[in-house]
């Protein structure tokens, strides 16, 4: 089954309310689905609630969500009671992306410590049962060696039921079958260095690409087909350098679906291949500047 065509674009900040808002209304009116933001404490990005909720009231259709919340950050039980909250405030238009933590900078920063990869994926684990039990209603139990949860009740439950879609973005193994477990969208990425230093660029390539893919569909199994696969963009039209804030180079991932070279028409038909390849129908702007590039695109396949 062909999923049809989804859009999201990643945006950081504004320099004003109306600004914020203007550049959410502008999204909703090129066709994109989603507005997303990042969840990072350094860097001149908006924190993601705030942000989320201006956009939501500034908008009618658009829905908004996150590339991703960081685990880390938030005991689940808070992140529970702030995602419900937002999808009743946006009519039901939340999507919740939560990966582990993992930017080196940001742990220093806050005087945190940045645990091993395995330790954030299984306390990333938890959190996604204690999140789950929460959304359902009633009373959550949860007794894990990362958190406990014990007969908690919230009040609102989330619109969308069970939960709002649940987005986890990874690239290495253990992120992707916890992904494929327990996720509405998968986010293929490039695997992050254990020491959040920034991507693996080693784990590049169209080879890497769809092994990720395969780790995926064994992982998932039965429940695979209801897996909708996506990807960040980073990189669209003319070959030209990243910007120099971005933590995800494009050049490791050139001749996969994260680059896209060319004209409106060749962006157009890279994607319905990569479709029809790959099962990716999913696709986020990760840089704010190649809107104008890209708009052309979201509006000839948006839906389709």
């Amino acid at each position: 089954m062909k999923r049809p065509f989804r859009f999201g674009a990643v945006l950081r900040d504004a320099d004003t309310a109306a600004a914020w808002a203007a550049k959410a209304r502008r999204l909703e009116d090129s066709g994109f689905d989603v507005l997303l933001v990042p969840d990072h404490l350094v860097g001149p990005r908006f924190a993601p609630i705030a942000a989320l909720t201006a956009a939501a009231c500034a908008t009618t259709r658009l829905r908004v969500g996150t590339l991703v919340f960081a685990n880390d950050f938030r005991h689940p039980a808070v992140l529970a009671k702030e995602t419900a909250t937002l999808d009743l405030l946006s009519g039901g238009r939340l999507e919740v992306g939560l990966g582990t933590g993992w930017m080196a900078g940001d742990y220093a920063g806050a005087g945190l410590p940045l645990d091993p990869p395995g330790t954030r994926v299984a306390r990333l684990a938890e959190a996604i049962q204690v999140l789950k039990g929460l959304w359902r209603g009633g009373p959550c139990s949860f007794a894990g060696e990362h958190y406990a949860v014990a007969g908690l009740e919230q009040r609102p439950l989330p619109v969308q039921r069970p939960h709002p879609p649940l987005v986890l973005g990874g690239g290495g193994p253990r992120m992707l079958r916890l992904a494929a477990r327990e996720a509405d969208v998968v986010n293929l990425t490039l695997r992050v260095r254990a020491d959040g230093s920034g991507p693996d660029t080693g784990d590049g390539g169209l080879g890497a690409f769809r092994r990720k893919v395969e780790i995926v569909r064994e992982a998932a199994g039965a429940r695979f087909p209801s897996i909708e696969l996506g990807t960040s963009v980073l990189r669209v039209g003319p070959d030209r350098t990243a910007e120099a804030w971005s933590a995800a180079d494009p050049t490791a991932q050139s001749g996969t679906p994260q680059v896209l070279t060319g004209d409106t028409p060749a962006v157009c038909d890279a994607l319905h291949r990569w479709r029809d390849d790959l099962g990716v129908s999913y696709y986020v702007l990760h840089h704010e500047a190649d809107l104008d590039a890209f708009a052309p695109v979201v509006e000839r396949l948006a839906g389709t």
